[in-house]
């Protein structure tokens, strides 16, 4: 008989010595187990690094009944369904685990509906996510699941795997020449994640023609897979990498990180736009012209689009690399912003408040004001005014920002 599951279920591990990981992850699930005491969780990871695989193995382990729903698929009748199957659980002390996967595609208001059952523990549930939960999970669920957090599988963990699986993928494509090289290869073309890898080596050995593989079929069924995410962390991620080597001026990982987001479809005015905000914050005024570049730049970006518009975020960024650092207008910022958040609403001086009526006048508005340009002799050498008029009101007086 034939097996037509993918290679990638085929492999799939059943206990966790199967499993290639971190030591803190796998730390963490085993001290669990040995209590047997499973809390709720949120098991936060990119695709294909066991979150699934490790939820089937938990509920063997503690002999629980174990569902597993997709919130992109699944209906309420579903999850009724296996709460009604849990309370029958529940009468003889049967555990029953609930594997949610794929949450934050699911508004925090229907999120809400799970609270109930997880503060009763009629069900364990363990919640996947391939996004931030800080910005996808409420916070009343956050604070009643344990985080556990998959890290991207390395390329070195990949090959490891494949190791261990060695037998299964020969009894599975006896034939097939499979070098140490072409593992190499396919684990860093992953992206980080295990079923591309197995997908990857799949699809290799069904293009090759005489059961060996090379770097040239690996590249033709590689095409150009996708992680990144306009909408969530890797996104700012990215962006806040290039900032930081402009700011520390590696202008050759800024640039390489611009390529990427630019690859993966980024709107080229966001980059430019935050690049306009770099200019200000990181170099004005040590250098006048950073600034007026980079809003060249954000209207050129606008007129020719991708993917023209490259060369010019590329000659912005090498630019502010070249230009001198200040961050005064950063500190400026920061600075006055405490002032505001502690004393709030205080008045402005009678002395620069406008006076357009009589009345106004009457309760000293613009009393004893110095207009400035009536005192030219007054006039410093770095082309400020020393005058009398109070700016600033009493709680500030003698406030400082650089």
């Amino acid at each position: 008989m034939i097996n037509n599951e993918p290679l990638a279920y085929y492999l799939r591990p059943t206990s966790l010595d199967e499993v290639v990981w971190q030591e803190q992850t796998k730390l963490s699930i085993q001290k669990f187990l040995e209590n047997w005491q499973v809390p709720s969780m949120i098991f936060w990871g990119t695709p294909w690094c066991w979150k699934t695989t490790i939820a089937n193995v938990l509920s063997h382990q503690l002999q629980a009944d174990f569902f597993e729903l997709s919130w992109v698929k699944s209906k309420k009748e579903d999850l009724n369904t296996i709460l009604e199957h849990a309370e029958k659980n529940k009468a003889y002390w049967k555990k029953t685990l609930l594997f949610l996967d794929e949450i934050h595609r699911r508004n925090k208001a229907q999120q809400d509906s799970l609270l109930p059952f997880v503060e009763s523990g009629l069900i364990t549930l363990i919640w996947a996510t391939t996004e931030n939960p800080s910005f996808t999970i409420n916070n009343a669920l956050l604070s009643r699941a344990k985080v556990i957090v998959f890290e991207a599988l390395k390329p070195e963990d990949i090959i490891t795997f494949f190791h261990n699986n060695q037998e299964k993928i020969h009894s599975r494509y006896p034939n097939t020449e499979i070098t140490e090289e072409n593992l190499t290869t396919i684990a860093n073309l992953a992206n980080w994640d295990l079923r591309n890898a197995c997908n990857l080596l799949e699809s290799s050995i069904m293009l090759s023609t005489d059961w060996r593989i090379n770097d040239e079929i690996i590249q033709k069924a590689f095409g150009k897979p996708m992680y990144y995410d306009r909408d969530w962390e890797e996104h700012y991620n990215i962006i806040s990498a290039i900032h930081k080597s402009l700011r520390d001026s590696d202008p050759h990982a800024a640039c390489y990180r611009i390529q990427r987001m630019l690859v993966w479809w980024e709107d080229p005015r966001y980059i430019a736009r935050r690049l306009l905000r770099f200019a200000s914050e990181d170099i004005w005024p040590a250098d006048n012209n950073a600034l007026l570049l980079a809003n060249q730049v954000y209207d050129a970006v606008q007129k020719i689009w991708m993917p023209e518009c490259r060369v010019f975020l590329f000659q912005l960024a090498l630019y502010l690399w070249k230009a001198p650092k200040n961050n005064v207008c950063e500190k400026i910022d920061i600075q006055t912003m405490k002032d505001i958040e502690k004393y709030w609403n205080l008045p402005v001086p009678m002395q620069i408040r406008n006076a357009p009526t009589k009345l106004m006048w009457e309760l000293w508005y613009w009393k004893w004001y110095e207009y400035a340009h009536d005192h030219p002799e007054n006039r410093q050498a770095d082309w400020t005014i020393k005058i009398n008029n109070q700016h600033f009101p009493d709680e500030l007086k003698w406030r400082k920002y650089f």
